[in-house]
Protein backbone atom coordinates (compact mmCIF):
# COMPACT_ATOMS: atom_id res chain seq x y z
CA UNK A 1 0.00 0.00 0.00
CA UNK A 2 3.00 2.25 0.67
CA UNK A 3 4.13 1.84 -2.77
CA UNK A 4 0.54 2.56 -4.30
CA UNK A 5 0.16 5.82 -2.19
CA UNK A 6 3.89 6.65 -3.33
CA UNK A 7 3.38 6.09 -6.88
CA UNK A 8 0.00 7.55 -6.81
CA UNK A 9 1.06 11.07 -5.48
CA UNK A 10 4.57 11.48 -7.01
CA UNK A 11 2.48 11.05 -10.23
CA UNK A 12 0.00 13.46 -9.42
CA UNK A 13 2.65 16.35 -8.77
CA UNK A 14 4.61 15.71 -11.90
CA UNK A 15 1.60 15.71 -13.77
CA UNK A 16 0.16 19.25 -12.43
CA UNK A 17 3.76 20.56 -12.89
CA UNK A 18 3.48 23.60 -15.92
CA UNK A 19 5.74 22.06 -18.85
CA UNK A 20 5.96 21.15 -22.12
CA UNK A 21 2.93 18.73 -22.00
CA UNK A 22 0.40 21.89 -21.07
CA UNK A 23 1.96 24.16 -23.43
CA UNK A 24 1.39 21.44 -26.02
CA UNK A 25 -2.38 20.85 -24.81
CA UNK A 26 -3.13 24.48 -24.86
CA UNK A 27 -1.88 24.98 -28.09
CA UNK A 28 -3.82 21.80 -29.70
CA UNK A 29 -7.01 22.71 -28.04
CA UNK A 30 -7.03 26.60 -28.41
CA UNK A 31 -5.89 26.69 -32.05
CA UNK A 32 -7.44 23.83 -33.51
CA UNK A 33 -10.33 22.91 -31.11
CA UNK A 34 -11.47 20.32 -28.73
CA UNK A 35 -10.64 17.30 -30.94
CA UNK A 36 -7.11 18.39 -31.21
CA UNK A 37 -6.38 19.23 -27.80
CA UNK A 38 -8.06 15.50 -26.63
CA UNK A 39 -5.75 13.76 -29.14
CA UNK A 40 -2.76 15.86 -28.12
CA UNK A 41 -3.55 14.57 -24.49
CA UNK A 42 -3.90 11.01 -25.83
CA UNK A 43 -0.79 11.25 -27.27
CA UNK A 44 1.60 12.47 -24.22
CA UNK A 45 -0.67 9.71 -22.25
CA UNK A 46 1.21 7.18 -25.19
CA UNK A 47 4.57 8.77 -24.72
CA UNK A 48 4.45 8.16 -20.78
CA UNK A 49 3.75 4.08 -22.12
CA UNK A 50 7.10 4.69 -23.99
CA UNK A 51 9.04 5.64 -21.11
CA UNK A 52 7.47 2.74 -18.86
CA UNK A 53 8.08 0.27 -21.09
CA UNK A 54 12.02 0.84 -21.87
CA UNK A 55 11.89 1.42 -17.94
CA UNK A 56 10.82 -2.12 -17.27
CA UNK A 57 12.85 -3.38 -19.74
CA UNK A 58 15.94 -1.57 -17.53
CA UNK A 59 16.61 0.34 -20.63
CA UNK A 60 15.94 3.63 -18.45
CA UNK A 61 18.13 2.81 -15.98
CA UNK A 62 20.71 2.72 -18.82
CA UNK A 63 20.00 5.90 -20.00
CA UNK A 64 19.45 7.31 -17.01
CA UNK A 65 23.49 6.94 -16.11
CA UNK A 66 24.67 7.45 -19.86
CA UNK A 67 25.87 10.96 -19.87
CA UNK A 68 26.35 10.50 -24.07
CA UNK A 69 22.90 8.85 -24.14
CA UNK A 70 20.91 11.23 -22.19
CA UNK A 71 22.39 14.36 -24.11
CA UNK A 72 21.20 13.04 -27.55
CA UNK A 73 18.02 12.83 -26.28
CA UNK A 74 17.58 15.92 -24.52
CA UNK A 75 18.83 17.52 -27.54
CA UNK A 76 16.20 16.01 -29.80
CA UNK A 77 13.50 16.88 -27.13
CA UNK A 78 14.43 20.55 -26.89
CA UNK A 79 15.35 20.66 -30.42
CA UNK A 80 11.54 19.87 -31.02
CA UNK A 81 9.85 22.12 -28.67
CA UNK A 82 12.22 24.93 -30.18
CA UNK A 83 10.34 24.15 -33.38
CA UNK A 84 6.79 23.78 -32.54
CA UNK A 85 7.57 27.02 -30.65
CA UNK A 86 8.97 28.82 -33.44
CA UNK A 87 6.23 28.08 -35.52
CA UNK A 88 3.33 28.97 -32.73
CA UNK A 89 5.15 32.14 -32.63
CA UNK A 90 5.33 33.10 -36.42
CA UNK A 91 1.57 30.73 -36.88
CA UNK A 92 -0.69 33.13 -39.03
CA UNK A 93 -2.55 35.62 -36.52
CA UNK A 94 -6.13 34.68 -37.59
CA UNK A 95 -7.61 31.39 -37.99
CA UNK A 96 -10.99 30.39 -39.35
CA UNK A 97 -11.77 27.58 -37.05
CA UNK A 98 -14.62 24.99 -36.22
CA UNK A 99 -14.99 24.54 -32.99
CA UNK A 100 -16.03 20.88 -33.37
CA UNK A 101 -12.99 19.32 -35.13
CA UNK A 102 -9.26 19.55 -35.29
CA UNK A 103 -9.34 22.56 -38.19
CA UNK A 104 -5.81 22.81 -39.87
CA UNK A 105 -4.37 20.36 -38.14
CA UNK A 106 -4.71 16.44 -38.88
CA UNK A 107 -6.03 14.36 -36.15
CA UNK A 108 -2.97 12.20 -37.32
CA UNK A 109 -0.23 15.16 -36.27
CA UNK A 110 -2.40 16.65 -32.93
CA UNK A 111 -1.88 13.06 -31.82
CA UNK A 112 1.91 13.00 -32.70
CA UNK A 113 2.40 16.67 -31.33
CA UNK A 114 1.41 15.16 -27.88
CA UNK A 115 3.64 11.79 -28.29
CA UNK A 116 6.75 13.48 -29.38
CA UNK A 117 6.57 15.97 -27.34
CA UNK A 118 6.10 13.77 -24.07
CA UNK A 119 8.61 10.43 -25.45
CA UNK A 120 11.46 13.28 -26.11
CA UNK A 121 10.85 14.37 -23.52
CA UNK A 122 14.01 13.80 -21.04
CA UNK A 123 11.91 14.36 -18.07
CA UNK A 124 9.24 12.68 -18.12
CA UNK A 125 11.82 9.99 -18.71
CA UNK A 126 13.80 10.84 -15.31
CA UNK A 127 10.55 10.76 -13.77
CA UNK A 128 9.53 7.24 -14.72
CA UNK A 129 12.65 5.59 -14.16
CA UNK A 130 13.44 7.56 -10.71
CA UNK A 131 9.88 6.66 -9.69
CA UNK A 132 10.36 3.16 -10.50
CA UNK A 133 14.02 2.83 -8.72
CA UNK A 134 12.59 4.38 -6.18
CA UNK A 135 9.10 2.17 -5.35
CA UNK A 136 9.88 -0.79 -7.03
CA UNK A 137 11.67 -4.00 -5.25
CA UNK A 138 12.92 -7.41 -7.07
CA UNK A 139 9.54 -8.95 -4.80
CA UNK A 140 7.03 -6.46 -6.68
CA UNK A 141 4.79 -8.48 -8.83
CA UNK A 142 4.68 -7.70 -12.42
CA UNK A 143 1.20 -6.98 -12.89
CA UNK A 144 1.81 -4.17 -10.49
CA UNK A 145 4.77 -2.51 -11.90
CA UNK A 146 2.54 -2.79 -15.26
CA UNK A 147 -0.37 -1.19 -13.21
CA UNK A 148 2.25 1.69 -12.39
CA UNK A 149 2.79 2.30 -15.35
CA UNK A 150 -0.75 2.32 -16.43
CA UNK A 151 -1.77 4.68 -13.63
CA UNK A 152 1.22 7.22 -14.81
CA UNK A 153 -0.41 7.20 -18.29
CA UNK A 154 -3.67 7.20 -17.07
CA UNK A 155 -3.51 10.49 -15.05
CA UNK A 156 -1.55 12.22 -18.02
CA UNK A 157 -4.63 11.38 -19.92
CA UNK A 158 -7.06 12.42 -17.38
CA UNK A 159 -5.19 15.67 -16.88
CA UNK A 160 -4.52 16.97 -20.24
CA UNK A 161 -7.63 16.00 -21.39
CA UNK A 162 -9.36 18.64 -18.97
CA UNK A 163 -6.78 20.88 -19.68
CA UNK A 164 -7.84 20.32 -23.11
CA UNK A 165 -11.92 20.72 -22.63
CA UNK A 166 -11.02 23.72 -21.03
CA UNK A 167 -8.95 25.73 -23.15
CA UNK A 168 -11.37 24.61 -26.24
CA UNK A 169 -14.36 25.58 -24.71
CA UNK A 170 -16.35 27.83 -27.05
CA UNK A 171 -16.59 31.11 -24.99
CA UNK A 172 -12.78 31.17 -23.72
CA UNK A 173 -11.69 29.89 -26.87
CA UNK A 174 -13.00 32.98 -28.90
CA UNK A 175 -11.64 35.30 -26.42
CA UNK A 176 -8.33 33.52 -26.97
CA UNK A 177 -8.50 33.43 -30.35
CA UNK A 178 -9.25 37.53 -30.56
CA UNK A 179 -6.37 37.76 -28.91
CA UNK A 180 -4.23 35.17 -30.97
CA UNK A 181 -1.37 37.28 -32.11
CA UNK A 182 -0.39 37.62 -28.78
CA UNK A 183 -1.21 34.19 -27.51
CA UNK A 184 0.79 32.66 -30.61
CA UNK A 185 3.55 34.86 -29.27
CA UNK A 186 2.94 33.86 -25.42
CA UNK A 187 3.24 30.30 -25.97
CA UNK A 188 5.42 30.21 -28.90
CA UNK A 189 7.96 31.81 -26.28
CA UNK A 190 7.35 29.44 -23.57
CA UNK A 191 7.67 26.25 -25.78
CA UNK A 192 11.18 27.78 -27.49
CA UNK A 193 12.29 28.76 -23.94
CA UNK A 194 11.45 24.83 -22.22
CA UNK A 195 13.78 24.22 -24.86
CA UNK A 196 16.20 25.74 -24.82
CA UNK A 197 16.27 25.23 -20.73
CA UNK A 198 16.31 21.46 -21.33
CA UNK A 199 19.42 21.59 -23.78
CA UNK A 200 20.71 23.69 -21.02
CA UNK A 201 19.95 21.65 -18.08
CA UNK A 202 23.42 19.66 -17.27
CA UNK A 203 22.75 15.74 -17.78
CA UNK A 204 23.48 14.80 -14.10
Amino acid sequence: MTQVIAVAVITVLAVISPGADFAMTVRNSYLYGRTAGLLAAAGISLGVLVHVAYTMLGVGLLVSRSPAVFTVMKLVGALYLVYIGVRTFTARTRLDIDLSGPGGLSRTQALRTGFLTNALNPKTMLFVVSTYTQVVTAGTPLAQRIGYGLFMSLAHLVWFSLAALCFSHETLRARMLRRQAVLNRVIGSVLVGLGVALALTPAA
